[in-house]
């Protein structure tokens, strides 16, 4: 029970070291999301990339605003922005990927994910 209570004796003391923590993971993940978008070889896993980053670093960074903001009030908006981009970011993307494959698109797969198109034996 002690723990508790100096954890809680000190909680605005590390608050805005863990907000602006989290912000800048949140700010990471959305650029390594941004490379997967440029290196990946297709569009279903250029569109996983940013999904999942999308969502994780929104995530992230709302948690951070959270513990940075000064009432309870802006705590609670931060909450409805990440509960509609929760639901509403998966299910674009879901709708997106099911368009893709309704139209035809095929992923890439093989020597072509790879990049050894071009490449033969004796050459």
């Amino acid at each position: 029970m002690e723990i508790w209570e100096a954890f809680l004796a000190n909680f605005h003391a590390w608050r805005p070291w863990a907000g602006a923590l989290l912000c800048v993971l949140g700010a990471v993940l959305v650029v390594i999301g941004t490379v997967g978008v440029v290196r990946f070889p297709d569009f279903y896993t250029r569109m996983h990339a940013a999904s999942v980053t999308d969502t994780s670093g929104a995530t992230s960074l709302l948690l951070g605003m959270g513990l940075m903001s000064p009432d309870l009030v802006t705590v609670f908006k931060l909450a409805a922005i990440w509960v509609f981009l929760f639901l509403t970011g998966p299910t674009a993307t879901h709708a997106i990927a099911n368009a893709a494959h309704v139209a035809g698109m095929q992923p890439v797969t093989g020597a072509r994910a790879r990049g050894d198109v071009g490449e033969r034996e004796g050459d």
